[in-house]
């Protein structure tokens, strides 16, 4: 199913205005709020072996918490960029544009 960024973003807003969050909904706040639950997203996986974190997908214990802070990360920035006035779908196709040109595909030997 297709994420709709834009009404997430709307729904976020909502979700702020209702609680009189807007005056601490800056762009620095939100990137520290951002790199906050993306440390406590590295924090499950801190200790793994690279083996143990790719094995992570099928530990039910895990699927739970690892969901809740990826969906932390990505609403905080959904809201940062909401903020910042950054329309996210052009900015991934612009940097995906930009990613294949500095890192073009290796030519065969």
């Amino acid at each position: 199913m297709p994420v709709d960024l834009h009404g997430l973003q709307a729904r976020l807003r909502a979700f702020a205005a209702e609680r009189q969050w807007q005056p601490f909904h800056t762009p620095k706040n939100l990137s520290m709020a951002l790199m906050v639950e993306a440390a406590e997203l590295a924090e499950i996986f801190q200790w793994m072996t690279p083996e143990q974190s790719l094995a992570v997908r099928d530990n039910p214990a895990l699927k739970e918490p690892i969901a809740d802070e990826v969906a932390d990360v990505l609403l905080y920035l959904l809201q940062l960029a909401d903020h910042a006035g950054v329309d996210l779908a052009e900015a991934v196709e612009h940097k995906l544009r930009k990613n294949a040109v500095k890192h073009p595909v290796p030519e065969s030997s």
